[in-house]
């Protein structure tokens, strides 16, 4: 392992044992703020970590600072060379960033069995990493008497929804006084949807007010968060190991989003049909942009559009591996063509042997 990622690595997993302690301690004063600051730079470090490891960079040529959370996560799902995230994975990393955000630069309340799942959740995903990646474990780093306990562990989301939504409607009973306290409550909530709908802007004051309105009316939590409707989580028989899922059966699956698209995630539930968008082939998009198939291959590398989703997807379809491109990059070839000395290009990226390259 080299000795950046192998310092990134020590830091990622001090940050995760500090989150464990935090949520253990027996008193509130800042724990639920720590436990997610904690949390999310555990990840953003073994996210580093798993780059470097993996031979990928962490600071754009020139650049004095290394990457920021959002382009480790699209590096970690869309990269072929550093992928190690599937987008429910990110989704859930997502999520935790967002709510910290909220946490250190506002006021948030995140209810203790919200909180067990958004950590639980993590630390599975964690140890997943160490496993794939550097063929650890979590509780190699954790002393045995160590443990996440909750002792009001949520059974899913519909019940804690329900019983949520009913203490914010009580907060937001008129003559309660308690407005402030239900909008701090609701903005966990209204955070989690934004992050499933694919935008990472906080809500205002005035989007959290027409929540509270809607509440006040009597409307249904799944008419108001129909995003947080698709979500579950998954728990083994002991609770120790949580997984959050997107429900397959609501038909939203994830794709990720632009990068630099305003206030929007890395990804995002959308209903797309992705073989429709990535409809080309090698072949096919030669075609388009007036190259050869080899010499289309040796921009596409020039250009490392492979590993920018917004222009390239693997599939598998059974045992067979589709390689396909979106009509996006017919028109990103276009206009760097002018700048391209082709002839360089070639020599850069053409063939070294026989073995046959290009989309499927």
């Amino acid at each position: 392992m080299k000795r950046e990622s192998r310092n990134l690595l020590a830091k990622a997993t001090d940050s995760i044992l500090l989150s464990i302690e935090h949520f253990n301690r027996p008193w509130d004063r800042g724990r639920h703020e720590a436990v997610l600051v904690l949390l999310d730079r555990a990840f953003e470090l073994l996210l580093k970590s798993v780059i470097r490891h993996k031979g990928g960079r962490i600071r754009e040529r020139y650049a004095k600072e290394t990457i920021g959370f959002d382009s480790c996560v699209r590096k970690c799902v869309s990269d072929a060379q550093v992928k190690c995230l599937t987008e429910v994975e990110a989704l859930t990393i997502q999520i935790i960033n967002s709510l910290r955000d909220a946490a250190q630069h506002y006021i948030v309340e995140v209810s203790e069995q919200q909180l067990y799942i958004y950590t639980q959740s993590a630390l599975t995903l964690f140890d997943k990493m160490l496993k794939d990646v550097f063929n650890k474990k979590l509780i190699d780093y954790l002393p045995e008497r160590v443990l996440p306990v909750s002792s009001t562990p949520p059974s899913d989301f519909e019940s804690l929804m329900t019983v949520e939504l009913s203490e914010i409607k009580k907060l937001l009973a008129p003559y309660s006084r308690r407005r402030f306290e239900a909008k701090t409550k609701l903005r966990s909530f209204a955070i989690i949807e934004a992050s499933l709908g694919g935008s990472r802007l906080q809500p205002s004051d005035g989007e959290l007010e027409k929540l509270a309105k809607r509440i006040s009316k009597g409307d249904s939590w799944e008419d108001i968060f129909p995003g947080i409707k698709r979500l579950t989580f998954n728990a083994d028989d002991d609770g120790m190991s949580v997984t959050l899922r997107i429900t397959k059966s609501k038909g939203q699956p994830i794709h990720l989003v632009p990068e630099g698209t305003p206030g929007a995630t890395v990804v995002a539930v959308k209903r797309v049909d992705e073989l429709s968008f990535y409809s080309l082939n090698l072949t096919a998009l030669a075609l388009k942009i007036g190259l050869t198939s080899p010499k289309t291959l040796a921009v596409i590398k020039e250009l490392k559009l492979t590993s920018d989703a917004e222009y390239y997807k693997q599939f598998m379809i059974g045992k067979m591996q589709l390689k396909r491109y979106s009509p996006k990059a017919i028109d990103r070839i276009k206009k760097e063509l002018p700048s391209l000395d082709i002839d360089e290009v070639w020599k850069h990226h053409k063939p070294t042997s026989r073995k046959k390259t290009g989309g499927a």
